[in-house]
């Protein structure tokens, strides 16, 4: 039992749970999942609660306070700067109290919970043609409660300013416990407010008294630029002496707790068009930013080459880096809208021209398709994460990332800044916001070393020097939190950090909102994450970890941004998507494997029932690798952690059988029809349950004649072989459940001109590998890379048509015999079917099929495995080959199957939820449609939760085939 759990504590966790109806949680591994967020820092809380409405957060407020226990207001915790991470009790609101409440379309305004994910927001008041107008790089898992915390602004601050710009009204519990509403008040209103007892009164006097006293030195300290979120608004009082919520909104949860917010919207521009200009020099960027400054843009961002570099090594963002041209040393993506295509047209050439006409630049791209512009959209809103992604000691941190200065000034700034650094014998990546002077620099330092650590404290005195001569703010946008908050008097001068701690001391008499940050932090060096590589503890591994540095470091690849916590939108994270529970996202996963790698749990934790829970629900979708922008695979390191748990727990019989799936197949196959009517049999299902299969899943039937069978009959196209040979890797389900499958990709590649060939392959021993049995997963890997390497070794390719199974040779493989020539060649030379397909679309003999017409809608949902390794373009491309057919791909993330994950009793109900997010409904509100997918999990899950059965791509287009 640690510290944090002595006698009071376990009281206030009584209390807490007596009169809160929302989660209390004091346990070990829930403090530990919420110690981070996506700064360097760690801070290990008392415990942790989610509120259910404001009465639970008046109470937990007001018990806390009893119990002597700082409180901690959190959304998504994504801040940079440790402002969501503290040694006391935090109240995550982003499960249940995420709601928007109030939708007013004639005002443009809404009233919204501090939960509601800011994309959600978006999403729900687009129809009706409003936008909330700050818009972070997180906002697709960061909060409005964040937002207001610290004053987030975004890609287009240069037109909607910061979230300041947008509050109406707050509601607030104040550190008493005390509710109240801060909103523009009448003289009458304010005049009672200030005749008030207790504490709400108080702050009313105080605040003004300070403000006035400050008048003069606040015009002289606060920096005059439009991107200033440091310190505490003290401006804004003198401005608007009757709105206090302007002074609430940046505080950074030190203030008070918003339990509800009136937001301002906006009207979301008609059009929208981008220019990306590409340079060789930095500098050279920033001073095209002040000339395009002249133009009348919506964004000007910048990216640089780092950003580009990791982005073009990364699985799931090469592809959408297509429109980078050469290597530049920067990118600025200018966006322009107005009313009609031909407005923004005009405008975007405009951009263009004053670029030229300036002789700034070497290439420019311009885009006006909303599909093309989302593509350069994304790659800039994971900047942080591919730069984050860089492998190594030396990490590209955040800590003098959010310096901002008048845009005019940005070319010597950014050149002044980048000398400092190469003085101090590091560099940085730059990305950000350029049109407002708020560009991020992370610079390159090693922190594991103390030399290191004292590096990034003589580089932060030095940028503050800077910063101060250059008349900016230390904090643009990220906020003060811990890092930047040990400078504020520094960058305020000490009349004014006094006149900060007399109003943190109005609002907080007893200290207990967040302390510790913009103000009285600890010295930046402190509370610092501990590293899980090197760590106390590193497994020995089956699986090659070498390319990331060993297991440990992949699990520091979590950099704690979050962006496995979105909640629409992709794959990652199926089970976060639907619990919204912190354990249950990948971060989770990683801050509780990184605790036992670096010894905050012992050791012994490693193959813990507990570690087992958090990492359950880990559908192994493979969606982190490609959507969280550093790559961490999750699915991988569950992998390697069953591996040790079945050591050490011995591996369940329905493990054994899922894994064995492939031999309990050929009995079926051998027993049909006999076997299939058995298993309709009513105490079928009983035994189900038995063995830990939901009784509620039908099982696969078994074919009555397998694929193998028919392809020893079958009699091949005249046109087989005319263009070469084509090993068709005839996986477990094909040949057992689904020979269709099989079949029709033999009449599509041999009407294509190849040779289709079987060959004595073993099962993929995905199966194995998913159930933690590495061993036998490697074995498999040694037999079928042994048979198919002579193929591949002499030209032919290999074919498949199960996703999780062909990239188990290309992804798994490699990783289970590391430095196996073979295992590569095999690697490359494996291809799905449709991206085979395309692959022949693109050469010089083209693909030689052609489709009879399909009238009619065709709804495609991709396989996981597929989105994470390829995507799904392939797919799509091949699916409208087929003329008349109306081709939708749903961004559906994961059916929820997940092999065998959705056929264990103690995962259906998870299961389905996931296919409810998206996929089920798209089905059933589609009647007509003819669903496609890749993979046998997908088909199972939508005809067990439809009924429709749906069709393999395979399938589809063999029945398109024209003669």
């Amino acid at each position: 039992m640690t510290s944090t759990q002595s006698g009071p504590h376990i009281e206030l966790a009584r209390e807490l749970r007596e009169h809160l109806s929302g989660e209390v949680r004091f346990d070990t591994y829930s403090r530990r999942l919420y110690s981070t967020d996506a700064s360097m820092y760690e801070m290990e809380p008392v415990g942790v609660v989610a509120p259910r409405d404001e009465e639970d957060v008046m109470a937990a407020v007001r018990l806390a306070g009893q119990a002597g226990v700082s409180l901690l207001p959190r959304g998504g915790g994504t801040s940079l700067a440790g402002q969501t991470v503290n040694h006391g009790l935090v109240m995550d609101f982003s499960k249940y109290m995420s709601d928007l409440v109030e939708l007013n379309t004639e005002e443009h305004w809404a009233w919204v919970q501090p939960g509601i994910v800011q994309n959600r927001l978006r999403s729900l008041v687009a129809p009706h043609g409003l936008n909330f107008g700050p818009d972070p790089a997180t906002s697709n898992r960061g909060t409005i409660g964040g937002a207001i915390g610290n004053n987030s602004c975004g890609s287009h601050s240069v037109v909607y300013g910061k979230t300041l710009d947008h509050v109406m009204e707050l509601e607030v519990v104040l550190a008493d416990g005390t509710f109240t509403t801060l909103k523009p008040l009448s003289p009458e209103e304010l005049e009672a407010k200030l005749s008030l007892p207790g504490l709400e009164g108080d702050i009313y006097r105080g605040t003004f008294r300070i403000a006035r006293e400050q008048r003069e030195e606040i015009d002289r300290r606060f920096p005059k630029i439009a991107r200033r979120v440091s310190g505490y608004n003290l401006d804004e009082v003198l401005r608007d002496p009757a709105n206090l919520g302007r002074l609430a909104v940046g505080s950074e949860g030190t203030l008070l707790t918003v339990t509800r917010a009136k937001v301002n919207l906006v009207s979301r521009p008609k059009t929208t068009a981008l220019a990306v200009l590409h340079f060789h020099d930095l500098v050279e960027a920033m001073s095209a930013t002040v000339e395009l400054l002249k133009e009348p843009v919506t964004a000007i961002e910048l990216m640089d080459k780092t950003i580009v570099d990791q982005g073009r090594s990364h699985a799931g963002f090469a592809r959408r880096l297509a429109f980078v041209e050469g290597n530049p040393a920067a990118l600025l993506v200018v966006e322009v809208a107005g009313e009609s295509r031909e407005e923004v047209e005009g405008k975007v050439q405009s951009v263009v021209s004053r670029a030229r006409n300036a002789n700034l630049g070497y290439h420019t791209v311009t885009f006006m398709e909303p599909a093309e512009q989302a593509n350069v959209w994304s790659v800039r809103e994971n900047g942080l994460g591919l730069i984050a992604s860089l492998r190594g000691d030396r990490k590209p941190l955040s800590f003098v990332e959010d310096t901002a200065v008048a845009p005019e000034k940005l070319p010597e700034y950014i050149a002044r800044f980048d000398q400092l650094l190469r003085e101090n014998g590091t560099t940085a990546a730059y990305y950000g916001h350029a049109s407002v002077g708020c560009v991020h620099i992370r610079p390159m330092v090693d922190i594991k070393k103390l030399e290191g650590r004292e590096q990034m404290v003589h580089i932060m005195e030095r940028v503050s020097d800077l910063v101060l001569e250059f008349g900016g703010a230390l904090s643009g946008e990220h906020g003060d939190g811990i890092v930047r908050g040990y400078f504020t008097e520094k960058m305020f001068g000490p009349q004014i950090y006094q006149a900060f701690r007399d109003l943190k001391r109005t609002f907080d008499p007893q200290g207990v909102m967040n302390p510790g940050k913009i103000i009285d932090t600890p010295h930046l060096l402190e509370n610092f994450r501990p590293n899980a590589s090197p760590g106390v503890f590193e497994p020995k591994t089956t699986l090659d970890f070498s390319h990331d540095g060993g297991f440990g470091a992949m699990v520091d690849m979590c950099n704690g941004q979050g962006a496995c916590r979105k909640t629409q939108g992709g794959t990652m994270c199926p089970s976060y998507m639907v619990t919204r529970e912190e354990e249950h996202s990948t971060r989770g996963r990683a801050n509780a494997l990184r605790a036992v790698l670096a010894g905050t749990l012992p050791a012994s934790q490693f193959t813990s029932k507990r570690l087992h829970d958090v990492l359950d629900l880990c559908l192994e979708c493979k969606g982190c690798k490609a959507e969280c922008p550093s790559s961490v695979d999750m699915a991988k390191l569950k992998y390697e952690f069953l591996s040790h748990y079945n050591k050490a727990h011995g591996i369940p019989l329905r493990a054994r059988l899922f894994a064995d799936i492939a031999r309990l197949n050929r009995v079926g196959t051998l027993l049909a029809p006999l076997s299939n009517w058995a298993m309709a049999l009513p105490g079928a299902r009983w035994a189900q349950g038995l063995l830990g299969i939901d009784r509620r899943r039908r099982l696969p039937p078994f074919a009555n004649q397998t694929f193998t069978a028919w392809f020893a009959r079958h009699t091949p196209d005249s046109r087989a072989g005319a263009r070469g040979r084509a090993v068709f890797f005839n996986d477990t389900f094909t040949e057992g459940n689904y020979p269709s499958v099989g079949a029709a990709a033999t009449r599509l590649l041999e009407r294509a001109g190849y040779e289709v060939l079987l060959v004595p392959r073993v099962c993929c021993g995905r199966p194995m590998i998913s159930k933690g049995m590495l061993d036998r997963g490697k074995a498999h890997a040694r037999r079928n890379v042994d048979v198919l390497h002579e193929y591949a070794a002499s030209g032919a390719v290999i074919v498949g048509t199960e996703p999780s199974c062909v990239l188990t040779l290309r992804d798994e493989y490699p990783d289970l015999l590391p430095g196996d020539a073979k295992a590569q060649e095999v690697a490359r030379s494996s291809f799905l079917l449709d991206e085979f397909l395309a692959k022949l679309l693109d050469s010089e003999q083209g693909l030689g099929l052609e489709f009879t017409p399909h009238a009619g809608k065709v709804l495609f949902h991709g396989h996981c495995h597929q989105k994470a390794e390829m995507g799904v373009e392939h797919s799509v491309r091949a699916l409208r080959l087929v003329p008349g057919a109306e081709v939708e791909a749903l961004d559906s993330g994961c059916c929820g199957m997940a092999g065998a994950f959705g056929f264990e009793k103690e995962h259906y109900e998870i299961s389905m939820q996931v296919g409810e997010r998206v996929l089920f409904p798209a089905v059933r509100n589609n009647p007509e449609a003819t669903v496609v997918v890749m993979g046998v999990s997908c088909r199972q899950q939508v005809e067990h939760a439809t009924g429709v059965r749906p069709l393999h791509l395979a399938e589809f287009l063999a029945r398109q085939l024209e003669g």
